[in-house]
């Protein structure tokens, strides 16, 4: 229990630094660096956004082959929710501890820095390393500044473990979550004149209606013997604002849309298609009628999926550490598909639910917490 109350006390100063998204996490950062120095592991950190940063650590040789715990240190906001406490003060009752992050997913980084304590005693064969990321919840923005840097650097670990709250079930795959706005630029005009105007909504209209085509292909490419819920990518379109007026053209239309692709080719195809469309039939169409007219992205977030792959050494090496056989996959999106497109094998598994993740009132039962670390436990195992 001793171990425990440790991994709660480390828990208890993680909650208390406010990491929402839209805010700094560099103090968070800075305290979890000073930690891992002083058990001397090699830290560097990364970013590109002001105010924020990641933290890379590594215990052990320079050697490839290591082994990544990961996790975000962003957490959700907390504003209009209704919390029974302060979120950002650990609460423990009856063997729950509440808490903005506890279980999305503080509650593994404070596992990882006790196991890197762990590990630090060890003559370690093959390295351990520490991802710690910023802005996971808007993006993964984070993420893909840390991986690009582990990659310019050299290093090779083989196997990463993300300890998004699973249940401490073995999450093998995730689709990826992708969205888009599209903005149309025409001419505003009175509606009796409309040889005079370029109707901005009519063409964001037959950009919605090439999308709701392409989204009746997706069934059919559905990998055989896909484990997802539905078992193909999927296509929606969320938002559509324009207009200002009965009696006045539109000049400018927005369009929302998100695609959770199950295979990246499934991206790559709607992606393609749909800027071929605005490429070569949306655009020259509309600037024919006025060459002030344009078509442009402004938004894009790309979450990459997690391909399964169950011989993968992430997964052996879970299943190795839990005992368990089974995996699933999930619909959420998670950092797994960025490290798995460089080329690391990896799985996801943490303690906590993701019922309970965003909610007020988050919480991680410190059964969970306890059963990640004896887990993570027997990693030093693997690794020496």
């Amino acid at each position: 229990m001793a171990r425990l109350a440790e991994a709660i006390a480390l828990l208890d100063r993680l909650i208390a630094f406010p990491t929402v998204s839209s805010d700094s996490n560099i103090d968070c950062i800075h305290w979890i660096e000073d930690y891992l120095t002083a058990l001397g592991a090699r830290c560097s950190l990364s970013s590109d956004t002001p105010g924020k940063a990641n933290l890379f650590a590594t215990l052990g040789p320079d050697v490839a082959g290591g082994v990544i715990l990961s996790g975000h240190t962003d957490v959700v906001p907390v504003t209009g929710q209704n919390w029974s406490s302060d979120p950002f003060k650990l609460r423990r009752e009856n063997g729950v501890l509440y808490g903005r992050g506890t279980c999305d997913m503080k509650g593994f980084i404070a596992a990882a820095m006790l196991t890197a304590k762990d590990c630090a005693t060890l003559d370690l064969q093959r390295p351990l390393h520490l991802a710690f990321t910023y802005d996971e919840e808007i993006g993964c923005l984070g993420a893909r500044v840390l991986v690009d840097e582990m990659v310019k650097a050299g290093v090779q670990p083989s196997a990463c473990i993300i300890g998004e709250p699973t249940s401490m079930q073995i999450i093998e795959g995730h689709k990826g979550c992708c969205e888009y706005t599209c903005e149309f630029k025409g001419n505003e005009g009175h509606s009796s004149l409309p040889d005079l105007g370029v109707n901005a909504l009519e063409y964001a209209s037959l950009y919605v209606a090439r999308l709701m085509e392409l989204r009746s292909a997706l069934p059919d490419r559905a990998p055989l013997g896909s484990r997802f819920a539905p078992p193909h990518s999927t296509l929606q379109v969320t938002g559509l604002r324009s207009g200002i007026a009965h009696n006045v053209i539109p000049a400018l239309a927005e369009v929302d849309w998100e695609m959770r692709p199950v295979q990246e080719s499934d991206r790559i195809f709607i992606r393609e298609a749909i800027t071929d469309y605005v490429n070569n039939t949306l655009r020259p169409a509309m600037q024919a009628a006025n060459p002030i007219c344009d078509i442009s992205e402004i938004f894009a977030s790309e979450v990459d999926g997690l391909e399964p792959d169950p011989d993968s050494e992430a997964t052996r090496i879970v299943r190795f550490l839990t005992g368990a056989n089974e995996t699933e996959v999930v619909s959420f999106g998670t950092e797994a598909g960025l490290f798995q497109k460089a080329g690391v094998s990896s799985v996801i598994c943490g303690p906590g639910s993701i019922e309970q993740a965003h909610r007020p009132d988050e919480f991680v039962t410190e059964e969970q917490l306890d059963t990640c670390l004896k887990m993570l436990g027997r990693l030093g195992a693997t690794l020496t």
